[in-house]
């Protein structure tokens, strides 16, 4: 139940409501009082229901009855989850594909208007905040959690898939057209569009977090719009849409580095049969190591491991640049970026209306599965990035997440995706068999074609796995922030339940039908959580120009003020050369002019009586 206070009750260390709301949750502990008292004290003060086990009570009991009633289900009902899941998916892409391009599209155009607008100029923080992590180190976490898995799953097969067995529909058949479009699709794919998402939602979450001292949790980014009933059942259900749609969106990117693994792990001739039995035994091993990170915390594990992934991954994307067809892999970059933004508006707004068929069906393999992909994954995401972003301006931080990804992203597609195009189309070939590409081993064949193949394949292998513990161990970090209310140190018990849950979801989804399902789940739930996102936008534009305004009147009376002072100051120095005589002479005038009796009593003086 939640703690009441009057406005002048004083709790524990004589703090009263008012200091608990007006601190960063978790700090100015009294002495004798933890970090984790202060914390629990300053939720209930905010109206955060926990129950025991320190858990928000109306969040995190039926978010995981629904997770874990969903996972039974799969792993009991294997075929039966799979086509209700194919038949959900169906019916999404039929009647709600236009909202989730829509809304894409829409968060672009509000990243870049409150990133490069006086917006961009907002402080995310209080004043003297500096930020907790290097500009490198949080690149990495930001990076690593937003979309690593997919980047190595996707980096070679995306483009190789587009440049040749399955092309965005109406694409010119002729082979340079072909190229081009696949390039200028997989950037719509994972360039601005999903870091936009993220951007736009994290940052309302830490205006929320760092500006209004808010719990870390979805339902206080909307307080703008819903005021106090952030607090109440619609506060609830958001969190919760919230938890469960950050599980799926994990549990999708764990089954596709599962498949990854297993794969790479038969190139190298370590196992014959990379079938479902080994995948589930993976998941089960890498979810044992995430746990052991998510409990270490942000500032050991997980930081740790992002920055050893970045670095692994910059190692690999040099090698093939360098190793690589270079020439081509630089021209493919330049032309394939050239399309995109010379198309941008048609790629991003384009919902196949006329398409049927195979048509339909590419649209929903491709462009609403990966906008469900990354709206399922904006809770996660953009909890994870508010938290790790506190002490950086608006524009930094909207640079940070979404400039950089994408230059990111055009250069790692075009030498992964390139590399695999160039031998298709001018080398051995060999990468497209029966009309189709083998997503998962087609990094490992490209790999192959390079000095130390096979050294390059232990790499990814490694980066993959990385990458699995990384997404984990972030996921489950937030989830359980979620769960608790907001908590900035939940309990260690429950991440280690969530970690766990999300290796169980992956394997539920992997045996309802693996790649199909992983798809469906993601789209699935991204639905209902896409008007939450939507609101989110709109909630940060009305916080932003509230924050601008305010500094404006501020502004204005800090000069005001300074005018007043500089007068003052001038009058008070100048007066007995300017005005001094001035006054002077008046009097005498005036004295002169005046009755002779009182002349002569001010030329006497005084009488002394």
């Amino acid at each position: 139940m939640s703690s009441q206070f009057t406005e002048d009750e004083e709790v524990s260390g004589g703090a009263s409501r008012d200091d608990l709301l007006d601190q960063p949750i978790g700090e100015g502990s009294a002495p004798g009082q933890s970090e984790d008292e202060r914390a629990t004290e300053q939720l209930r003060a905010h109206g955060v229901r926990l129950g025991m086990g320190g858990v928000a009570t109306f969040v995190f009991w039926p978010a995981l009855a629904i997770v874990v009633t969903v996972t039974l289900l799969a792993m009991v009902f294997p075929s039966g989850t799979g086509d209700v899941l194919t038949g959900v998916q169906n019916f999404i892409v039929t009647h709600f594909s236009w909202l989730y391009i829509l809304l894409v599209g829409a968060f672009v155009i509000v990243a870049l208007i409150v990133g490069f607008s006086p917006l961009g100029r907002v402080f995310i923080g209080r004043p003297g905040d500096e930020a907790e992590f290097s500009l490198i180190s949080w690149f990495a976490m930001l990076f690593a959690a937003g979309m690593g898995i997919g980047l190595v799953f996707y980096g070679v097969a995306e483009p190789l898939t587009f440049a040749t067995v399955d092309p965005k529909p109406g694409t010119a058949p002729d082979e340079r057209s072909m190229i081009h479009t696949a390039m200028a699709q997989t950037f719509v794919h994972w360039g601005v569009h999903p870091w936009a998402i993220y951007a736009v939602i994290g940052l309302s979450l830490a205006l929320a977090i760092h500006r209004r001292n808010r719990p870390v949790s979805i339902r206080w980014a909307l307080e703008p719009l819903l005021g106090d009933r952030v607090k109440g059942v619609i506060g609830d259900a958001i969190d919760v849409l919230a938890v469960i749609g950050t599980v799926f969106g994990v549990a999708t990117s764990l089954g596709l580095g599962v498949e990854q693994i297993t794969s790479g792990l038969a190139y190298l001739g370590v196992v014959d049969d990379p079938g479902t039995p080994l995948m589930i035994g993976l998941i089960v091993v890498i979810t044992a190591l995430a746990t052991i990170s998510v409990v270490s915390g942000v500032g050991k594990g997980i930081k740790i491991l992002s920055d050893v992934n970045i670095g692994l991954a910059g190692f690999l994307l040099l090698c093939v640049i360098v190793f690589g067809p270079t020439l081509f892999i630089v021209r493919l970059a330049v032309e394939g970026l050239g399309v995109y933004l010379g198309n941008w508006f048609g790629l991003t707004f384009d919902t196949s209306m006329f398409a049927t068929g195979a048509a339909s069906k590419w649209q929903s393999s491709w462009s609403i599965f990966y906008w469900g992909w990354w709206m399922s994954w904006a809770p996660f995401v953009g909890v994870f990035i508010a938290r790790i972003s506190r002490g950086r301006t608006v524009r930094e931080f909207i640079i940070g997440s979404l400039l950089v990804p994408m230059a990111v992203a055009v250069v790692w597609f075009s030498a992964l995706g390139g590399t695999a195009i160039h031998r298709e189309f001018f080398g051995e070939k060999g990468l497209v068999s029966e009309g189709k590409v083998d997503a998962p081993a087609a990094l490992f064949e490209t790999l192959s074609e390079l000095p130390l193949g096979g050294f390059f394949a232990v790499i990814a292998i490694i980066l993959v796995a990385v990458f699995f513990i990384t997404s984990s161990d972030s996921g489950s970090l937030v989830v359980d922030m979620l769960a608790s209310g907001g908590h900035p140190n939940p309990p260690t018990w429950s991440r280690v339940l969530w970690a766990v849950l999300e290796g169980a979801v992956a394997i539920a989804l992997l045996l309802a039908g693996g790649l199909g399902a992983l798809q469906a789940g993601a789209i699935a739930t991204a639905l209902p959580f896409s008007l939450v996102l939507a609101a989110m936008a709109v909630a940060v534009i009305k916080v932003l120009r509230g924050i601008v305004r305010e500094n404006e009147r501020e502004a204005e009376r800090e000069r005001g003020r300074q005018v007043r002072e500089e007068v003052t100051e001038h009058l008070t120095e100048d007066f007995d050369d300017t005005l001094g005589p001035k006054v002077d002479d008046r009097i005498d005038y005036r004295l002169q002019r005046s009755d002779p009796t009182w002349r002569r009593r001010l030329q006497q003086g005084p009488r002394e009586d």
